[in-house]
């Protein structure tokens, strides 16, 4: 097969939920197109992989990671001015506010720390079991469903305002 048809067949068949999880995880388009890129420059990449989804998804996480170590620092920043601007403004509106709450759901959730984002976005949005997000993270199952319970600890203490001011 032509190296052309393979990625086109391999990016059809892998591209869309890579695109999600991704998009999920950092926002960005650059790095399923980085993906794609090593996968142009090296095309024994996946041969001899079992399971090229899981591998794929386990690059997408090692290129996420990477990324953020890199950008911490400024991420940092950026975190500490958003939580001292807050002070400034007025409260936001609870009431009947979908934007207001995928907003504050979205930020919650970037501020997990990029494993345990991972596996939440992995087990809620691509619905995989414990077992599947573990061969996809190289991390054991365990190790999964813990960042998994750690992470929606941190998104329950970060929303439990939310919960006051329901009515």
């Amino acid at each position: 097969m032509a190296l052309q048809d393979w990625l086109e067949e391999i990016y059809r068949d892998h591209a869309p939920a890579l695109f999600r999880f991704l998009i999920r995880l950092t926002e960005t388009h650059d790095l399923l197109q980085e993906i794609f890129v090593r996968l142009a420059k090296s095309p024994r990449l996946l041969d001899g992989v079992a399971a090229p989804r899981s591998y794929l998804f386990r690059l997408a996480h090692r290129l996420v990671i990477d990324r953020y170590r890199r950008d911490e620092t400024r991420q940092r920043y950026d975190d500490r001015a958003y939580r001292e601007g807050e002070s400034f403004t007025s409260p936001e509106p609870l009431a009947d506010d979908a934007e207001w709450l995928r907003k504050t759901l979205a930020t919650s959730l970037d501020a997990l720390p990029p494993e345990q984002k991972a596996v939440v976005i992995l087990k809620v949005w691509e619905e995989m079991t414990f077992a599947e997000i573990a061969g996809v993270l190289d991390i054991s199952a365990n190790t999964a469903a813990c960042r998994y319970r750690y992470a929606l600890d941190k998104l329950r203490d970060e929303l439990r305002p939310l919960y006051r001011d329901l009515p």
